[in-house]
């Protein structure tokens, strides 16, 4: 449930400009926004990053830094977007940082190196490293980067050639709920149910599991690392009676785990409070930093986010 959230400060907030919406495809299984600087200021949520972060967005986060960009200094929100693409071209993945990028300096760098974008357009597209990943400016505060099929997919929403986020009515009311956090996450239907199999581990094998999962409808997360650790997540079902029974499933895999678990793990989860409302599920977890770095290590841990 974890994977992929990083570290916020108190008082910050990874919001989203309107070029950077527009820029993502409306097909999104799942959006992961943060506060790029609060992350590298939290020793907590490197940890974090460096167990869980998928290899996809290793690599993309890899090709970021060593681009000559100086994303970390210039970078202030850091976006993953996984959409599905368009033709049913399987799913794709693209990147777009905010900040204030000394565009000037870098466009005179990749003149320098005689470095040729490729035209999209009026966009220029440039080749970021040796990775075969690309990146392009909207503007001075925003770039897209990614592989070259994932930018070009993030102009055409851009561009208004394809739906883009913003027509995304159901996300962009989930996102109006979280993105004043530092950090947070949006997973369309088939993501949520990837995400709660996982999480419910055995329970998952129950024989009503597949109509249980298909009146998941979408889920939504956010961590906070100020104070300790603090992870919420929200996940909306179809009705209520559907939000009890998953509570109900999760509250014994909570109690198996207080049984059979280590130490760490016992205490994780008198630590987490499961419940439903309204026919979302709702799950909170808190920690204090020490206790997080012992439990990234545990079996539990590694189980819930694999």
């Amino acid at each position: 449930m974890a994977a992929m959230a990083m570290a916020p400060m108190a008082v910050q907030a990874a919001q989203l400009g309107g070029d950077a919406r527009s820029s993502i495809p409306k097909d999104v299984q799942q959006i992961i926004v943060v506060d790029y600087r609060a992350m590298q200021n939290s020793p907590a949520a490197m940890q974090l990053k460096d167990r869980v972060l998928p290899p996809e967005l290793k690599r993309l986060e890899t090709a970021l830094k060593t681009s000559g960009l100086k994303v970390d200094q210039d970078a202030e929100t850091l976006a993953f977007a996984a959409f599905n693409a368009p033709g049913g071209a399987g799913t794709r993945i693209v990147g777009v940082a905010q900040g204030q990028f000394q565009t000037q300096a870098i466009m005179a760098n990749f003149a320098k190196q005689k470095t040729k974008p490729m035209m999209i357009r009026n966009n220029s597209v440039y080749p970021m490293g040796s990775g075969g990943m690309s990146v392009v400016f909207l503007n001075q505060t925003t770039m897209v980067f990614g592989d070259h099929e994932a930018v070009k997919a993030a102009l055409d929403a851009r561009d208004g050639l394809t739906p883009n986020f913003l027509q995304n009515s159901d996300m962009m009311n989930e996102m109006a709920i979280v993105d004043n956090r530092a950090v947070w996450s949006l997973l369309d239907q088939k993501g949520t149910q990837t995400m709660m199999k996982s999480a419910l581990g055995e329970a998952a094998q129950l024989a009503d599991y597949d109509t249980v999962k298909n009146r998941m409808r979408s889920s939504r997360y956010t961590m906070e690392f100020t104070n300790g650790v603090r992870f919420n997540m929200s996940v909306v079902m179809s009705d209520t009676i559907t939000a009890a029974t998953v509570a109900t499933l999760m509250k014994g895999v909570a109690i198996m785990k207080q049984t059979s678990g280590s130490p760490i793990e016992k205490s994780a989860m008198d630590e987490t409070k499961i419940d439903s409302a309204a026919g979302t599920l709702t799950v909170d977890f808190s920690s204090s930093d020490g206790q997080f770095a012992s439990l990234l290590g545990s079996p539990l841990f590694q189980s819930v986010v694999k």
